[in-house]
């Protein structure tokens, strides 16, 4: 039987970009269906946990990783222009409005429901995260939903009234059953494996479970 790993991902998360062609290979490789289970970033969640006025050393050292890590693993990385989160990085000030997380995150979970949740994210993380000035102006989100094999009008239609962001907030439940708060948290018989670091470690849990592709 197909093992599920459900993975918590965000749209403004680099290590969740960053995790996404570990995820393809994971599918791959391994007969296990990856659920891609979309929560709002930690700005909007809990920004204490990372943006602290008073102490900075967190945020800085994410961005600073975060460049190190895709440098490592070849993929391009540029900060988001526009930033999916509207934030002052002067107070570290979330702002009330958010013109963009919930639209993306709202897709996000229906691409899921239409089986096609991982492409969707990898499409649209190398969007915003791969240098595209503007990625949420013209058709670059268009292009990007076409790639991950579905239409972005029929997506829009579904989610205008729609019940995807209260999925949203079960899946942050979710994760706090699961024992982690950040992403990516990929979770394998209740077991969490928190970080794009972690794929290795998750593979060798898989091999133990007799999962391996023939």
């Amino acid at each position: 039987m197909t093992e599920i790993v459900d993975v918590y991902w965000s749209f403004r998360s680099p290590y969740s970009y960053l995790v996404t062609p570990d995820l393809i290979r994971l599918r791959n490789d391994y007969d296990v269906d990856v659920s891609v289970r979309v929560v709002y970033p930690i700005a909007v969640r809990d920004p204490s946990l990372v943006f602290d006025p008073s102490n900075r050393n967190k945020a800085i050292y994410i961005g600073r990783d975060s460049r190190r890590r895709a440098d490592f693993l070849g993929m391009p990385f540029f900060a988001p222009n526009p930033d999916p989160i509207v934030q002052d990085f002067a107070t570290m000030t979330v702002a009330e409005e958010q013109p963009h997380i919930h639209r993306l995150s709202a897709l996000g979970i229906e691409a899921s429901r239409r089986g096609r949740g991982l492409e969707f994210v990898v499409e649209v993380a190398a969007t915003i995260f791969g240098g595209t000035k503007g990625w949420d102006q013209g058709d670059h989100l268009k292009d990007a939903t076409a790639r991950a094999g579905l239409d972005l009008d029929e997506l829009d239609a579904a989610i205008d009234g729609g019940d995807q962001l209260d999925e949203v907030e079960r899946n942050q439940q979710a994760l706090d059953a699961a024992g982690h708060w950040g992403v990516p948290t990929m979770v394998v018989r209740d077991e969490p494996f928190f970080g794009q670091d972690r794929i290795d470690t998750l593979r060798w849990r898989l091999d133990q479970l007799g999962l391996t592709r023939g």
